[in-house]
């Protein structure tokens, strides 16, 4: 029946093209609309470690002093060096990384190549482990190799393809900064997005070229970027120089492979600060968080404001299209009252009637989400104009094609509900003697 269907709803909507050619640009309209925004949506606020999200956790403490403090305000967002390091130090956790960003200059060995900055993240040796960051050559530098403060880096892929045509650089030398660093790993083509790691240096389209051991970074005291909080007597640090212990600057990254472990490292996040507080470094009462990836997201709220805001709309423009669309096969449907009422007196049930009207709304929708996947290809092209950061990662995946469709013949099939459930009451009697 089915085959039937489909055979009388083509006949039917090539019988008033003017009239289908209405309908299947207002469910375009409204679909090219919506999936535009809702693919940027679905992009900036999708999960930047997919399988390891809720095991990655980014843990407060709060050293501030008394001054200002309130009930129930937040902890800072970011750690001291002293605390940063009694936590990594104390080992409490299956991966963890301490770790800041900032940028270095590079002296190219090619006389064709000027010195030029690039981003660079310092941090520990867990962090590629814990982040399941791939390595396409080489491996990281190991903890002791850290803690001696190597002259080890990690280059990104696209650093290695400038600096070394994509050949295998381990071993190699590079300078940077004025000193001379071995290359002991190449990481393949990795950023994630939104940037979760580290949301004070950027949220999206933000990579590091090169990864440094941290307490090298301390050594050589080389440029960080990014935020910096003080208390106190505390200094911010410009360029070089190292904030002092009443600033917040690093970001501390744990991961917990199991809840009774994250309650147990949150307990024990308490307890570092009742034992910081009685030597008299802390001077306010634990107040510790526990977020994993997505919580930390969302309480950072990633996701720009405006682009909730401009899918709410989109969605808004989408059923004022759809109620344009009732009507219009309202009045399509109607006017096949007398070949409809035929159906009926020629033994056709008001279920078959129904489901020929729904199949012909299908069609419908079908067509307008290939006009409306058009529309959002255009529109998502406009989005990557724009000069915001996350313009770049504006681009439409299988999961977004798929629910394109979906999201159009559901459309269509609930638009065409009321007008097929009325045309389904016409009087057989009636339509027979008007004809």
């Amino acid at each position: 029946m089915f085959g039937y269907y489909m055979d009388l709803a083509l006949r039917s909507l090539r019988r008033n093209k003017a009239l289908t050619a209405l309908m299947v640009l207002a469910i375009a309209l409204g679909i090219g609309a919506s999936m535009t925004m809702l693919t940027v949506l679905h992009v900036l606020s999708g999960d930047p470690v997919p399988g390891k999200s809720a095991t990655l956790y980014y843990p407060q403490v709060d050293p501030q002093d008394i001054k200002g403090m309130q009930p129930n305000k937040e902890p800072p967002d970011q750690v001291t060096l002293i605390d940063g390091l009694n936590l990594l130090r104390a080992g409490r956790a299956d991966h963890q990384a301490l770790m800041s960003g900032g940028s270095v200059p590079v002296q190219p060995e090619q006389s064709s190549l000027d010195p030029f900055y690039v981003e660079a993240r310092y941090t520990t040796a867990d962090f590629f482990a814990m982040f399941d960051a791939p390595f396409l050559y080489g491996h990281s530098w190991t903890d002791a190799e850290g803690e001696a403060k190597a002259r080890e880096v990690v280059l990104a892929k696209s650093l290695n393809d400038k600096l070394f045509a994509g050949a295998n650089s381990v071993g190699r030398t590079l300078r940077m900064a004025g000193t001379s660093f071995r290359v002991v790993g190449v990481l393949e083509s990795w950023q994630p997005n939104p940037h979760f790691y580290d949301l004070n240096t950027g949220s999206y389209a933000y990579g590091e070229q090169v990864f440094l051991p941290l307490q090298t970074m301390l050594e050589l005291r080389l440029d960080r970027n990014g935020s910096t909080d003080c208390w106190g007597n505390g200094g911010g640090g410009v360029g070089n120089i190292l904030p002092s212990d009443d600033c917040v600057w690093l970001q501390l990254w744990v991961q917990l492979d199991s809840p009774a472990k994250a309650a147990a490292y949150k307990e024990f996040l308490v307890h570092y600060s009742q034992d910081q507080k009685a030597l008299g470094r802390f001077q306010r009462a634990p107040n510790v968080r526990l977020r994993n990836v997505m919580q930390w997201l969302d309480y950072q709220q990633v996701v720009p404001d405006d682009v909730r805001l401009q899918t709410g709309m989109a969605f808004g423009f989408l059923l004022v299209c759809l109620v344009n669309t009732v009507g219009l096969m309202l009045a399509k449907f109607m006017r096949r009252a007398g070949e409809l009422g035929v159906r009926r007196a020629l033994g056709a049930s008001r279920g078959a009637l129904f489901a020929q009207l729904l199949v012909e709304s299908g069609v419908i929708g079908l067509a307008g989400g290939a006009g409306g996947l058009l529309l959002a290809l255009f529109g998502l092209w406009l989005v990557r104009q724009r000069p915001s950061a996350y313009a770049a990662l504006a681009h439409l995946d299988i999961s977004m094609l798929f629910t394109t469709f979906v999201l159009a013949l559901c459309a269509a099939v609930l638009a065409g509900l009321l007008p097929a459930w009325r045309a389904c009451q016409i009087t057989p009697a009636l339509q027979l003697k008007s004809n």
